[in-house]
């Protein structure tokens, strides 16, 4: 597997087939802190999508039943050595630092409802069942890489209208994919890669 990038660097590699083996590790470790409250860990970005080129750090949302499991889900990863970031100006996705554990990795908490978790599982879905989608994708993000190697905001924006325009035909409304236009902009610093995934 490439090593993982500088936080300050911009690098989008081609699918690594040992992602999914990294995400299993992951939800092992975590799954029994949590498996008492949660509904689920669910492999989310596009580390999750066969054959997607992707920042390589595995994104992951831990789904929950309502916002008031979120302070037990806190102190339980807290436990573990995340650190909480809150939403992040993210609505229903509470963001958590990861240990230093070897494997690079961004986890969120959703509720099951939370329009964060809705945008994260439509994206992967459409992708894993289109893949000339997911190769229009790939070159988009590796063309906004190299033009954008340390301007996060503008590879995030480059990457907005394609991914709105695969949530839109999953039947979102359009201001609920205008409101997602506005949180990607929000999430310029610290993003899965996917939304921006």
């Amino acid at each position: 597997m490439p090593p993982t990038p500088s936080p300050r660097t911009i690098v989008v590699v081609d699918y690594d087939p040992e992602w999914p083996d990294l995400f299993a590790r992951l939800r092992e470790r975590i799954w029994p802190s949590v498996s008492d409250f949660a509904l689920g860990i669910e492999h989310v970005g596009s580390t999750s999508v066969p054959g997607s080129a992707a920042k390589p750090v595995i994104d992951m949302d831990i789904v929950i039943a309502s916002r008031q499991e979120i302070p037990l889900a806190v102190t339980r990863l807290t436990s573990l050595g995340y650190r909480h970031e809150g939403d992040l100006e993210i609505r229903d996705r509470e963001a958590f630092d990861s240990p230093a554990w070897g494997i690079a990795h961004h986890l969120y908490v959703c509720p099951r409802e939370s329009l964060a978790l809705r945008n994260h599982l439509a994206l992967r879905d459409h992708l894993r069942a289109h893949p000339s989608d997911v190769a229009a994708y790939s070159a988009l993000k590796k063309k906004l890489a190299r033009e954008f190697p340390h301007d996060i905001a503008s590879y995030v924006e480059g990457k907005s209208d394609f991914i709105l325009s695969v949530l839109a035909r999953q039947g979102l409304s359009p201001d609920t994919v205008e409101s997602l236009r506005e949180a990607n902009r929000k999430t310029e610093t610290r993003v899965p890669d996917g939304q921006g995934q």
